[in-house]
C-alpha cells in the first residue's frame, strides 16, 4: 500500500565512520514488515548521544534517532497490525543500528517496525506522542516482561495488591511512564528526584518521593516499608543508584533490582535483571562487538505492550513526559544532543519538529 511517488532523497542525521553529520541520503526503501513515514517529531533520549559518543572508528554508515512522530506513506504487505496511509503514528524504532542503516528517525522520512508502532489519538499531539515510544517499551521489559525484567503483574491482567515498587530516577521521561504503568498494575510508587521535580513525579501518580542527594533517603524508604521492599528498578544504572537501591531493598524478603544499562549490583542475594529494549524488533543485530540474535518472544510481547500503551494515551490514562520543544530542525536535534550529553536537560524531554 502506498501513496504517490516519494522523494528520491532526504537529509538525516547520521553516524558514518565515527562522524556525526547531517547529510542528504536515500529515502527509505519500504521493508514488508515496517511502514514508511514522513517524520513530524523526534525526542531525543541519552541512548541517541551515547551512540555517537561511543561509536568512533565504526564504518558503516546509520541513521540516529529512536522516538519519532509522523505519518503514514507506505505500508508493508506483511505488517499484520491495521494501518492505512495517511494515519499518523508514533513510537520507536532501533537508532543508530549499524546493522540495518535505515533504522534510526532523525531524518524527513523514516522506515519504523509496522506492528509495535502506536496510533495517534486525536486527542494528543505529534510533539507529546513523540515522548513516549521509548520510554514505554523500556518500562514493559524491565518492569513487566516476565523472564526478563522484574516481573511485576501486567497492568490490568493482575494485582500488585498495594505492594512497594521502588523507582530510581521518576524525574526522567522513562521513570514518569513507569510510575504510570506501575500504578495502573496496582502497585505503590514510592521514586527518586531532586525538589524541584518533586510535583513533577507526584502528579504522574508517585506515592512517595525521596530526594536522592539525601544520605538518608534510603533507610528512610527501608523504614517505611517496614523492610519489605522487593521490587526496584533503576532508570539511572551507575554505582550511586546501583548502592541506593540496595540499601533501600529488604534484608529479608526475596528481592528483585532491575537496571537498563550494564551496571553491577552490590547484593548477591538480589535477582539482579538487566533490559536491552533494541530487542524488541525481533531482529538480529550488532552492538558492541556482540551480536544480538532477534527475539521472538521478546516482539510479541513488544505488539501487546503496543496495544496497551495505545489505548491508555488514548483513554487520557497516560500522561506523556512534559515535552520542550527546540527549533531548528536538525540542526537543533544536534544541538538538544549536546545539552542532553552535558547534564543541562530536567524534568523535560528535548522534541524537535522536522518539517
Amino acid at each position: 500500500m502506498a501513496t504517490s511517488s516519494l522523494p528520491e532523497k532526504m537529509k538525516a542525521l547520521t553516524l558514518e565512520n565515527g562522524v556525526s553529520k547531517i547529510q542528504t541520503i536515500a529515502t527509505p526503501p519500504l521493508r514488508p514488515t515496517y511502514l514508511l513515514i514522513k517524520v513530524h517529531s523526534v525526542a531525543l533520549n541519552p541512548t541517541d548521544w551515547k551512540h555517537i559518543a561511543g561509536t568512533r572508528g565504526h564504518g558503516p554508515l546509520a541513521i540516529s534517532g529512536c522516538d519519532y512522530a509522523g505519518t503514514i506513506l507506505q505500508v508493508g504487505n506483511e505488517v499484520t497490525k491495521s494501518f492505512t496511509v495517511g494515519e499518523k503514528v508514533y513510537g520507536c524504532v532501533h537508532g543508530c543500528n549499524f546493522s540495518e542503516m535505515y533504522d534510526g528517525v532523525f531524518a524527513e522520512y523514516a522506515a519504523v517496525k509496522g506492528d509495535v508502532a502506536m496510533k495517534l489519538p486525536s486527542n494528543v499531539s505529534f510533539e507529546d506522542a513523540s515522548t513516549v515510544g521509548l520510554g514505554s517499551m523500556t518500562v514493559a521489559q524491565g518492569l513487566f516482561q516476565k523472564g526478563l525484567g522484574i516481573g511485576l503483574e501486567f497492568p490490568g491482567e493482575g494485582d500488585g495488591k498495594g505492594e512497594w515498587l521502588l523507582i530510581y530516577g521518576g524525574s526522567t521521561a522513562t521513570g514518569t511512564l513507569g510510575i504510570q504503568f506501575a500504578k495502573a498494575a496496582g502497585y505503590r510508587v514510592i521514586t527518586t528526584a531532586s525538589p524541584r521535580n518533586f510535583e513533577l513525579v507526584k502528579s504522574h501518580g508517585a506515592d512517595e518521593v525521596f530526594d536522592y542527594n539525601d544520605a538518608q533517603s534510603a533507610s528512610k524508604i527501608r523504614e517505611l516499608t517496614a523492610n519489605k521492599l522487593k521490587y526496584a528498578w533503576d532508570t539511572n544504572g551507575d554505582d550511586a543508584s546501583a548502592q541506593f537501591c540496595a540499601d533501600a531493598l529488604s534484608s529479608d524478603e526475596a528481592k528483585n533490582y532491575g537496571t537498563i544499562l550494564a551496571n553491577k549490583f552490590p547484593r548477591s542475594d538480589v535477582k539482579y535483571t538487566r533490559t536491552f529494549m533494541y530487542t524488541i524488533f525481533g531482529e538480529t543485530f550488532e552492538k558492541g562487538g556482540r551480536v544480538y540474535e532477534g527475539s521472538r518472544e521478546d516482539f510479541e510481547f513488544a505488539k501487546k505492550w503496543a496495544a496497551l500503551s495505545e489505548r491508555m494515551l488514548a483513554d487520557g490514562k497516560l500522561v506523556p513526559h512534559p515535552a520542550k520543544v527546540g527549533s531548528g530542525g536538525l540542526e537543533g536535534v544536534r544541538e538538544g544532543l549536546d545539552d542532553l550529553k552535558n547534564g543541562r536537560v530536567s524534568g523535560k524531554k528535548l522534541v524537535y519538529n522536522l518539517e
